[in-house]
């Protein structure tokens, strides 16, 4: 005859099967409730494009070779007070750069919102061998670009031409803490661990949002994205992580700037919440790592 277990036994085992049913529900309601990976259309208009010369030209794809050096594209969403900084700071390094190497070529695609199948479609319409996504504020210096492209050169030789170099501020974080109320710090804390946890082991800063990636990089991350606003950067390199595609972090200068977009308290609540589907949906094949075009 089996004896009853000790009443603080049999509550262990009550709460463990309790968090046992809440994991298989929390991945149920995942899986159920994944959104398939949307084809990106274009609409008539954004098939075609005005050049320097007044003339109108086929939007280019991602799939084309490519005929510039550098592409920089540029998520943009009511920016209109710290754009026009960041593209003169942008522009004025690249025509420099430029008059000094004759060779060098370049474009800047400016997305009109923030979101990420928005920005997808700046990166399909890229031309550059080497892709830079950069924050329309401005808090990274530009002419850092050369710091995330010796980056990129130190992984060489990439495998299927693939590699990602992204800018960090890991090295600021002391003094960023110095200068953070204890809540936003406890908050910093927790989405770097729960990253760390559950998504991207090897990148201490995965939300700087100044990222070099060769053309084939761009293109096969890129194409697999999920998830829209602030965890698509995780996504982004949790996918690199996945297809073995080497990926540099590279300390750059970054200057806070005002009118972020950030809510901390629920931007972050929506950014854990975003880190758990990920490694969830996939986990449970929900999501693949499959590819898209843009038509």
């Amino acid at each position: 005859m089996a004896l009853p277990l000790p009443l603080p036994e049999a509550a262990a085992v009550l709460a463990a099967l309790a968090a046992a049913l809440l994991l298989l529900l929390i991945c149920v309601i995942a899986h159920v409730t994944a959104r398939k990976m949307p084809t990106l259309h274009r609409h008539e208009e954004e098939k075609f494009f005005v050049n320097a010369e007044g003339g109108k030209e086929p939007v280019p794809s991602i799939h084309d070779p490519p005929t510039r050096e550098l592409s920089v594209v540029v998520p943009s969403y009511n920016e209109e007070d710290r754009l026009p900084l960041m593209m003169d700071e942008a522009l004025n390094y690249l025509e420099k750069r430029q008059k000094r190497d004759l060779s060098f070529t370049y474009e800047v695609i400016v997305v009109d919102d923030g979101s990420k199948d928005q920005t997808t479609k700046g990166v399909f319409s890229s031309r550059g061998k080497k892709i830079l996504m950069a924050d329309a504020d401005g808090a990274t210096k530009f002419e850092d670009i050369e710091k995330v492209e010796e980056g990129l050169k130190t992984l060489q030789p990439w495998p299927n031409q693939m590699a990602i170099s992204c800018g960090s501020r890991a090295h600021l974080e002391k003094d960023s803490i110095a200068k953070r109320s204890y809540f936003r710090t406890l908050l910093m804390y927790g989405f770097h661990f729960l990253v760390w946890f559950l998504c991207v082991k090897e990148i201490r800063d995965t939300q700087c949002g100044f990222k070099l990636l060769t053309r084939e990089a761009a293109l096969r991350t890129f194409s697999t994205l999920h998830i829209e606003r602030w965890a698509f950067d995780v996504e982004l390199l949790y996918i690199a992580q996945h297809l073995r595609i080497p990926i540099a972090e590279v300390a750059v200068n970054w200057t806070e700037i005002e009118g972020s977009k950030l809510v901390p308290f629920w931007s972050w609540l929506q950014m854990g919440r975003d880190l758990l589907f990920i490694r969830l949906r996939y986990m449970t094949g929900a999501w693949q790592l499959e590819t898209r075009k843009c038509n």
